[in-house]
């Protein structure tokens, strides 16, 4: 049995092209109503976050952490269709972060949501600014698929239970070997507050 295809943003090249459905308005009717979905799924996630997260990394060391992270939106967008603020940080202090070049303790980031794009001032294993690639599965889950560096991210987010919780699967390839995996747990500990001036 052979390995499972590569997950990819792109189509198969022996996929057949979709059948246009309507007139020319129609591919513009679409991406209006995905990128709206795109947002109405981000204000889901607005609040704040307990996080209980379980790191996999290829020497074989486990490691279980809480973190907090909260989400918040600004109301007018520098750039983009909508921008928020994702802030994180530990619960208690864990001398793994003193000890592992890979994951940062705390920070923040603002993103930016531009189409099926998500532009990020940092990313979480540096610090210089990227670019995600968002595939939507349905209205509860997303995956966000990054390049940079020698790292390649990829991310799947699914709230569930009425946005009670989110559920959070992440795998990091570097060089094209498998480095890091993670299981984040998340519960809701705020609502949203005010958007950011």
């Amino acid at each position: 049995m052979g390995h499972p295809p590569e997950f990819s943003l792109e189509p198969r090249p022996n996929q057949a092209p979709a059948a246009k459905v309507g007139g020319p308005s129609a591919g513009v009717r679409s991406r209006v109503q995905l990128d709206s979905n795109l947002k109405r799924w981000f204000g889901r996630n607005l609040g704040l976050w307990r996080t209980r997260r379980l790191y996999f990394f290829s020497e074989g060391e486990d490691l279980r952490v809480d973190m907090m992270l909260r989400v918040e939106a600004f109301s007018e967008p520098a750039e983009g269709d909508a921008a928020y603020r994702f802030s994180w940080w530990p619960e208690q202090d864990y001398s793994f972060f003193e000890n592992n070049t890979i994951c940062v303790a705390e920070g923040t980031m603002e993103v930016y949501l531009c189409g099926h794009q998500l532009r990020r001032s940092r990313g979480y294993l540096c610090g210089n600014a990227i670019e995600s690639q968002i595939r939507q599965v349905d209205e509860h889950e997303l995956i966000f698929e990054s390049h940079y560096e020698q790292w390649r991210i990829l991310e799947q987010i699914r709230l569930v239970d009425q946005d009670r919780y989110r559920s959070r699967s992440i795998h990091s390839w570097k060089g094209g070997m498998l480095e890091m995996m993670a299981t984040h747990h998340e519960i809701r500990v705020e609502e949203a507050g005010v958007p950011i001036s």
